[in-house]
């Protein structure tokens, strides 16, 4: 394994969490040399699903076992660079994929309705399924073998910790991937989900060579042209309720087509109305087209907005969330602004009138 940097404290800041080991062990049962393993996310995978798929997929290869991704949605392009020669992605081929399975492991999901047209397939599966998460538990879990802590500052984190209990080695790939899991779910290390273990994980995995400028270029500095015009679109839509602390942002249905985007060009664009000063609770409205309507929730403070978004269906972390809502971009949008007046309102005394 590779060399671990040395530490000062007596406590070992890299040690696996206690309450984390038992789920490791009762993962690894399962994890049997030779047996056909698949690994799946959510729909319209991120960061962490990538990178902890990436990472778990050539940690099981070296571990002898023979991995493959078969996600809901097509893999992203903007973390092609994740990928290597061992991972096999059969997320083309559908619920079909899933077929001659001996192990289904789901990352970075609390909620089998979350791996969309996978969902009913996972559901008749007969093989051991493995989850492995850090979101607060949905109402239907995709497995029974659970490694689930909501501390985790990601899903990556939580990969990590098997390789480190299981003593396998991190090599520069799966460096490259975990680390890209705890940038992007810590919004490069600027979310409150961004503990002292996070660092002491990124520390470690820059001392197996991973270069920090090259992934922030990789990550953040590397967007298309028709993102900016995109923004600049959403931009002009902004609207702000100061008196409750609320922004919002719309694009309405063919947007991301008519810039040449894909839907995971538009990641970080609800960030914009949480930054004005004084926002609680931001929102990020997407019409889908159909009669569906795509949000965002991010949230500062005290502001929860998993718990918001659970009343639409939703859910996510305390401070992001999200929600797919039935109806007009116009309807979801002026019924949950209304909803989210109400629900700020309530976790403070009630705000002046608006003039």
């Amino acid at each position: 394994m590779h060399a671990r940097p040395a530490v000062s404290s007596a406590i070992d800041p890299l040690a696996v969490p206690p309450a984390r080991a038992e789920g490791i062990d009762r993962i690894a049962q399962v994890l049997i040399p030779g047996r056909s393993i698949a690994l799946s996310t959510h729909i319209n995978a991120d960061g962490d699903g990538c990178g902890s798929e990436a990472a778990f997929s050539r940690l099981l290869t070296a571990a002898g076992l023979r991995p493959r991704i078969v996600n809901p949605t097509p893999w992203p392009s903007a973390f092609d660079f994740v990928r290597g020669p061992e991972l096999v992605d059969k997320s083309s081929g559908g619920a079909s994929a899933l077929a001659g399975i001996d192990v289904l492991a789901v990352l970075d999901i609390s909620d089998v309705r979350r791996l969309g047209v996978l969902a009913d397939a996972v559901r008749a599966l007969a093989v051991p399924k493995v989850v492995i998460d850090h979101h607060i538990a949905g109402d239907e879990p995709p497995g029974a073998i659970v490694l689930s802590d909501t501390s985790a500052c990601a899903t990556g984190e939580l990969v990590f910790d098997i390789a480190m209990r299981l003593g396998w080695t991190i090599d520069l790939p799966a460096a490259t991937a975990l680390y890209t899991a705890l940038l992007t779910d810590t919004g490069g290390f600027r979310y409150s989900n961004t503990s002292p273990r996070c660092h002491a994980i990124a520390a470690y995995l820059l001392s197996v060579g991973v270069d920090p400028e090259s992934m922030y270029r990789r990550v953040y500095a590397s967007v298309p042209l028709g993102r900016l015009t995109l923004l600049r679109e959403a931009l002009d839509t902004l609207e702000v309720d100061a008196a409750y602390g609320i922004a919002w942002i719309s694009l309405p249905a063919g947007s991301i087509e008519r810039h040449g985007l894909k839907s995971e060009d538009l990641d970080g664009i609800v960030e914009h109305p949480r930054s004005i000063l004084g926002t609680k609770l931001a929102m990020f409205f997407r019409d889908l087209g159909h009669g569906k309507v795509k949000v965002s929730f991010r949230s500062t403070g005290d502001v929860d907005v998993n718990r918001f978004a659970r009343q639409f269906g939703g859910g996510g972390h305390a401070k992001a969330a999200g929600a797919l809502i039935e109806g007009t971009l116009d309807e979801v949008r002026e019924r949950l602004v209304a909803a989210a007046r109400a629900f700020v309102a309530a976790q403070k005394p009630q705000p002046s009138p608006r003039r």
